[in-house]
């Protein structure tokens, strides 16, 4: 058994396929820890920034730059990500408000069928894992969207939302404002 097992998996790995980086503007030293298994096309990748495995960045998006975008995810066509953002794993975003398979006339949609959304998410914001982000909405700067959330509305500066919907229960706390005011009281 071990013996067909050995063969088969030899055989997988001779055709596998690598997944593709088409047409990426991507700074120097971003880091992909598994290029083999991400697919990016069209789209821009700032300095310092991290992509795991499993993640998808379409055409006309961007993310900025020291981000880190989690296993899992899912950027289409339209998001841009600002500087220092958290992507958690398995986020996805959606770049369409009333999706549907067929057009008017029953065939599939192709890309005159539909207009992009665009959604936003501003510096430092962080949004946690398997969280939906539905097109045409803003996360706000220094925001955190809670794990799981569904965002169907904007999300203002420096908020913490949670739940589906997301709602917003409370404000995050200035975590490097804390550090400095103990750093100057301690001196």
């Amino acid at each position: 058994n071990s013996f067909r097992f050995d063969i088969a998996h030899t055989r997988i790995m001779e055709h596998r396929r690598v997944m593709p980086i088409v047409n990426v503007i991507l700074a120097e030293d971003t880091r992909i820890t598994h290029p083999e298994l991400v697919n990016l096309y069209g789209c821009t990748i700032g300095s310092g920034t991290r992509i795991g495995p499993f993640v998808e960045i379409q055409k006309l998006s961007s993310v900025g730059s020291h981000c880190k975008i989690s296993s899992h995810s899912f950027i289409c066509e339209g998001v841009t990500i600002e500087d220092d953002v958290f992507i958690g794993h398995g986020v996805m975003f959606t770049n369409e408000l009333y999706p549907r398979a067929t057009n008017d006339s029953g065939a599939l949609q192709t890309e005159a069928d539909w207009t992009v959304v665009p959604t936003l998410v501003r510096r430092g914001a962080s949004i946690g894992s398997n969280a939906t982000i539905v097109a045409g909405v803003t996360i706000g700067r220094g925001a955190m969207v809670g794990a799981g959330a569904v965002v169907t509305r904007d999300i203002p500066d420096g908020a913490l939302a949670l739940g589906v919907p997301a709602r917003v229960v409370g404000q995050v706390a200035d975590r490097a404002g804390q550090r400095n005011a103990t750093a100057e009281t301690s001196t």
